[in-house]
């Protein structure tokens, strides 16, 4: 037996087996984030998008506290030397794209929701062509008709410009996410997984603390009921504590770009939980701009052996 090649099939095996967890990882941050804009669309007319997002990142940092603590203590210098770098992450991750998928809600459905954040793995993809990865020919086919389904479907089956209010401010919210994946790719490597996720919860949550004081002072608190505490509870824990240690993780191993392959899915979870529990109808235009999103997808993600 050559040991050479053994040892090269070796490396290969544990390759695969790597790319195999960070996909898996990928898909699910993905269907637990799905859920997220459905809930998110269920609380926007009882609690308000700010104080929303600021109890969501309480409940995260609760949640993860007793497993990621310590290990933010151990790197506290490590931490305090990084928080430039840190506190970037944490605005376009955590602060800036929260409160915007919050404000979405308000005014477009779970399902336009879902379906405009699939622009966000298009958005990475032209991130890692500017830090000097080759897309190649069928790589960018995919995403432009990846692209051409969402502008179809914002624009109501034409391509134009007709946009909602929360049309935008999911577009915003898309270019905040695939900012903050491509910042992940830089995050230094001594950092560990647990303690840089909690203190970009608590840099979000400190970050989110001047807008709540004022949305309290001017909206006014939310009624406490088992309608807006549920919903918060699953933003805050899986959504967040469970879904963003899931993707930084998958970030970290098979890089931004493909796992944004992955979250090219998240459009047929959130358009069938949100048939099933906010009974949005799903037409004939929309399916068409889903076909083009998956197919384009689809199209992006083969690649030759």
């Amino acid at each position: 037996m050559d040991p050479v090649r053994t040892a090269t099939q070796d490396r290969q095996q544990g390759r695969k087996g790597a790319v195999g967890v960070g996909v898996l990882l990928a898909l699910l941050a993905t269907v637990v984030w799905s859920g997220s804009f459905v809930a998110t669309r269920g609380m926007a007319e009882t609690v308000p998008p700010v104080q929303a997002v600021f109890w969501r990142w309480i409940i995260a940092t609760v949640a993860v506290a007793p497993f990621a603590a310590r290990q933010a203590w151990q790197q506290r210098a490590l931490l305090r030397r990084h928080l430039g770098y840190t506190a970037l992450a944490t605005l376009f991750g955590v602060t800036l794209y929260n409160t915007l998928v919050h404000q979405a809600g308000l005014t477009t459905s779970a399902s336009n929701m879902g379906m405009i954040m699939a622009a966000s793995p298009v958005i990475m993809a032209l991130y890692a062509r500017l830090g000097g990865e080759r897309l190649g020919v069928r790589r960018t086919l995919g995403m432009l008709i990846a692209a051409l389904g969402v502008l179809l479907l914002v624009g109501d089956g034409s391509i134009g410009f007709d946009f909602s209010a929360g049309d935008l401010w999911m577009f915003g919210a898309a270019l905040s996410f695939a900012t903050y994946s491509a910042l992940l790719k830089r995050k230094p490597v001594e950092i560990g997984g647990l303690a840089f996720l909690i203190t970009t919860f608590v840099l979000g949550t400190l970050m989110l603390a001047p807008a709540y004081a004022v949305s309290l002072t001017v909206q006014g608190g939310f009624e406490v009921t088992p309608g807006t505490v549920g919903p918060l509870l699953y933003v805050g824990v899986f959504s967040s504590a469970v879904a963003f240690f899931a993707w930084n993780k998958a970030v970290s191993v098979i890089g931004a770009a493909r796992a944004g392959v992955v979250y090219y899915l998240q459009p047929v979870c959130v358009a069938g939980l949100g048939y099933l529990l906010l009974a949005e109808e799903t037409g004939p235009a929309q399916l068409l701009c889903m076909a083009l999103i998956l197919g384009g997808v689809g199209l992006a993600s083969v690649t030759r052996r």
